[in-house]
């Protein structure tokens, strides 16, 4: 890791170019920041972790090939002092709860970069941690809730594809009678008023992605 009089080594890890050029303009301007590498998935960020040991590593989330939950359990499983930043657009609270438990050390939303990235990197290298405080708001919101069981986030995912309780009864190979319980315990456990109402929430909070 970098002293105090060596600029922190920063990683950059998204797969919109725009968002990268954006980040690369901002550290740019700071004399204590040096962007040393770009990645625009999870197995490149792999790659350029293992190529120039970033003090900081910024890293979306959603992305093709891998995603960066994946990336993030990775390099950590191999590197545990890595210092890593989620840089995501959602500020669910189950998706945040997964990126930390997984050892990230911040979780910014990218409409905050501009007031929130330089002071988070500076706070992550010095051995912090931070998060958005929409995140925060959202985690405390939900802290209490009785959360969905494997089986009810695998038919929530099928109700946001569009699938009926039938077509779900025989993906799962289990009886309609199975799903229609499974589907009243999400709607009460998430709020829900209806199917589409629920897929909306667990598309929101980070329960499911499609």
């Amino acid at each position: 890791m970098s002293s105090d009089l060596e600029p922190i080594r920063i990683l950059s890890v998204d797969d919109h170019p725009l968002i990268r050029q954006g980040i690369a303009s901002l550290l740019a301007t700071q004399a204590d920041m040096n962007l040393i590498a770009q990645a625009a998935n999870g197995r490149e960020a792999i790659q350029e972790f293992h190529r120039h040991r970033p003090d900081i590593t910024l890293m979306d989330l959603q992305m093709p090939e891998m995603n960066g939950l994946d990336a993030i359990i990775a390099i950590l499983g191999e590197f545990p002092e890595a210092r890593i930043i989620v840089l995501t657009t959602y500020a669910g609270d189950v998706q945040a709860l997964r990126a930390l438990k997984a050892g990230a050390r911040a979780y910014l939303l990218k409409d905050s970069l501009h007031k929130e990235l330089l002071a988070t990197i500076r706070a992550v290298q010095a051995g912090k941690k931070s998060m958005s405080p929409e995140v925060s708001f959202q985690v405390a919101e939900h802290a209490t809730d009785d959360s969905l069981t494997p089986a009810e986030v695998r038919v929530l995912r099928l109700i946001a594809e569009g699938n009926a309780n039938k077509e779900i009864a025989a993906q799962l190979s289990t009886s309609e009678d199975t799903v229609k319980g499974q589907v009243r315990n999400i709607l009460s456990k998430l709020g829900a008023k209806d199917r589409t109402h629920a897929a909306m929430i667990g598309l929101k909070r980070g329960i499911i992605e499609i």
